[in-house]
């Protein structure tokens, strides 16, 4: 539990950034980079905002780089870091906005991502493998009665529809509403994705029938408060995926990392597969950069 001065300041930073036009998305993912920082000052004793200096930051940013990755084996990825650093460098900011003249200056500190070995630690499912884990679903949550399992098996289906048919980023996907959707011309409107950009994703046929069945047949029959395609948080979205994981019976995919992330590397590296130029592969993943496309070339 954070003390009441970082608390504060951590709540007064996500409103801050609201302001500024920042992404939901990006407000949640920078708030909580943010306490993580605050965590760890009050761990090394420094326990007020006035008391920070410099190389207190010189300090975290190497602690970064030397911590364990919570979530899998080995240390943060380059990407991971940059996160990092620009959240804490945006709250650096936001402290001299507010007139601590005193507070440590953002560092503007990245890292130059790997590309070799970036693409070592990406592991795309297979199409076949794709195919299992859908045919799976209905074998998830059968400890839940009829109405939880409905709802957790319609999540599911979505997922794949969006993250991997549509190959959207994990924010992307989640903050969809009905009206993003447009049946007629079988696109997506995607609302400030990464770099605050908008774009159209096309839909093919098979998505855009799963999306009506999803919409009409499930969605529209939910009482909830938002309009967001998703009934439940992103978080548990993604942890059914683990749940399908570890119920498909396939030894192989079951020692695969399996990520919102995985599935648009999957349909990606599918597209490429199946003869896509990478022009038009850039273009339906919202690359801004052909760079960042051509990591699939290597992993076809």
């Amino acid at each position: 539990m954070l003390n009441e001065n970082y608390n504060t300041i951590q709540n007064e930073y996500a409103t801050w950034l609201n302001t500024l036009g920042f992404s939901s998305g990006l407000v949640y993912d920078y708030k909580f980079r943010a306490r993580d920082f605050f965590e760890w000052a009050e761990q090394n004793n420094i326990n007020h905002i006035s008391s920070l200096t410099q190389k207190h930051i010189t300090q975290y940013f190497e602690y970064l780089q030397s911590r364990p990755n919570k979530r899998r084996k080995g240390g943060l990825s380059a990407a991971h870091l940059n996160h990092n650093y620009m959240a804490i460098d945006k709250l650096l900011e936001f402290l001299h906005q507010m007139g601590m003249s005193t507070a440590p200056t953002p560092t503007n500190h990245r890292i130059k991502p790997d590309k070799e070995q970036r693409i070592k630690n990406i592991h795309p499912l297979t199409q076949q493998e794709i195919k299992t884990l859908q045919a799976g679903i209905i074998n998830t949550y059968s400890n839940l009665n009829f109405i939880q399992q409905e709802r957790k098996h319609e999540q599911l289906k979505l997922i794949f529809a969006l993250y991997y048919g549509c190959g959207l980023r994990r924010t992307e996907g989640f903050k969809l509403t009905v009206n993003d959707i447009d049946f007629d011309k079988k696109t997506i409107f995607i609302k400030q994705g990464k770099g605050y950009k908008d774009r159209i994703v096309p839909m093919n046929t098979s998505v855009c029938k799963a999306l009506e069945h999803y919409i009409y047949n499930f969605r529209n029959l939910q009482k909830v408060k938002h309009k967001r395609l998703f009934i439940q948080s992103v978080g548990k979205v993604a942890d059914s995926l683990q749940e399908l994981q570890n119920v498909c019976g396939d030894e192989a995919i079951q020692n695969k990392r399996l990520t919102l992330h995985i599935l648009r590397h999957s349909i990606a590296t599918h597209l490429l597969q199946n003869g896509m130029s990478i022009e038009s592969i850039a273009r339906f993943l919202g690359h801004t950069s052909l760079e960042s496309t051509q990591i699939y070339t290597h992993l076809v």
